[in-house]
């Protein structure tokens, strides 16, 4: 049985129903709309996205299935790890996935092929075409999302580290110091209040 449950959806949507695709094929280019750049950087935790937009084709395979391909270019702002600087980023990803009805789709994710061995590259399966309709906003959303850099760092940006203390008394061990030593005024006596 098919799961039939609906992604986590992104703020970018172009739907594109699958029964009105052309048989030669089908080229689309779409560009998220500011409102949208605004919604997707909030959910990715950047700065702002600057630029978003994608190419596609789209082509019907081995029946009802549809192969689309593509590249999605992005500018992000981010913050930079090491001197903690505003600054932009480009992204450029291609895109190659293959679509098919949900009763097309394996229940496993990731069927064994034992006769190939453990080794052997399985490929990914198709994702759902949902209620006939392929989402390339989405698509390119999460093709968006996967492209972010997790560590953006200027170009020979460096981690300075914090600059040593040059009072020997103010280093983490003092205090540990201060614990072992016993304290002013007593004498070395002994625990217990011995003399």
């Amino acid at each position: 049985m098919p799961d039939n449950r609906q992604p986590e959806t992104l703020p970018w949507s172009f739907p594109v129903t699958v029964s009105r695709l052309p048989e030669t094929g089908l080229h689309v280019e779409i560009e998220a709309s500011p409102a949208e750049r605004g919604q997707l950087a909030a959910v990715a935790g950047l700065n702002s996205i600057v630029l978003a937009r994608a190419s596609f084709d789209l082509v019907t395979v081995a029946g009802s299935r549809v192969h689309v391909s593509g590249r999605l270019h992005a500018r992000v702002g981010q913050t930079c790890v090491a001197t903690l600087e505003p600054m932009e980023n480009d992204i450029d990803e291609a895109i190659a996935v293959e679509f098919a009805p949900p009763d097309q789709i394996p229940v496993s994710a990731r069927p064994v092929q034992k006769e190939e061995g453990e080794d052997a590259e399985i490929p990914d399966p198709p994702e759902p075409i949902v209620n006939g309709v392929i989402d390339l906003g989405q698509l390119a959303a999460e093709f968006l999302m996967l492209g972010i850099d997790p560590y953006p760092r200027k170009p020979g940006a460096v981690f300075a580290a914090p600059e040593v203390a040059t009072d020997p008394e103010d280093h983490p061990f003092a205090a540990l110091k201060a614990l072992k030593e016993p304290p002013r005024g007593s004498k070395g006596r002994k625990p217990g209040g011995g003399k």
